[in-house]
């Protein structure tokens, strides 16, 4: 059964093969499959991660591509569930690339990765809906939890570009998550953890149009324009949650 739902630079090559071939993980027979589409300039990227991938059952590279028009004819064809996508190619952008790919296939999520993790390309990442953004020197081991947790609904982005994006943000952003209701800050919470307005609501015990009520104004108090944008502004209120209870 396949999931349908629609989740290196040539100098990491060595640490994505040695990884891939020091041993495959038990992955159970009915777990439902990853249909994962490769896109990167550079084939030899391609082939280092993709023997990566291949070292979990559970992960399946259903395609390759190697430009911004490639991706977009060979997507709708192989039908991923996540797409593993490079900053740069000589006809676009990565962060332009996945807001085309999510257009052309409902369901699809973007995992993007970097040659040089900058603020730049983080913060376009961000725009574009990418639900992941790590640099290409990740290890293996993460590279795979990576894909699995952005196939899982969940968001991927590099630490320390993360917490440089609310840093250096125009205004103090804890202050906006210290004006939030305690419903908005769940809402907020579970945004995090990937979850869509249905699961919000049945965790919340709150109807789903409710839940879209809540986030609308939820983005706007924080100044954000996307989920992903709120799903990272979450990760870090998990790793450093505010002294003081939010507002009734």
């Amino acid at each position: 059964m396949e999931l349908r739902s629609r989740s290196g630079n040539a100098g990491c090559l060595a640490s994505y093969a040695a990884v891939a071939t020091e041993g495959r993980p038990g992955v159970q027979s009915d777990l439902l499959v990853v249909r994962v589409l490769l896109v990167d300039e550079q084939e030899v990227v391609r082939r280092g991660v993709a023997k990566v991938l291949g070292g979990d059952t559970a992960l399946r590279v259903v395609g390759e591509a190697g430009s911004v028009s490639q991706a977009l004819r060979r997507a709708p064809a192989v039908g991923p569930d996540v797409a593993v996508v490079a900053t740069q190619f000589p006809d676009g952008s990565g962060a332009h690339l996945c807001k085309r790919l999510q257009a052309l296939v409902p369901g699809l999520r973007c995992l993007v990765l970097s040659d040089a993790v900058t603020d730049e390309t983080m913060h376009a990442a961000m725009r574009a809906g990418a639900a992941g953004y790590l640099g290409k020197h990740v290890l293996g081991p993460a590279l795979l939890a990576a894909v699995r947790r952005v196939a899982s609904g969940e968001t991927v982005f590099d630490r320390d570009a993360a917490a440089r994006q609310l840093v250096n943000a125009p205004t103090a952003r804890r202050d906006r998550v210290a004006s939030l209701t305690n419903r908005e800050l769940g809402v907020l919470r579970l945004i995090g953890e990937g979850l869509s307005n249905r699961e919000i609501g049945e965790r919340m015990r709150m109807a789903r149009g409710t839940v879209k009520n809540t986030v609308t104004p939820l983005l706007a108090k924080l100044k954000l324009e996307n989920r992903t944008q709120a799903a990272i502004v979450a990760t870090q209120l998990r790793d450093d949650p505010l002294d003081d209870e939010p507002a009734a």
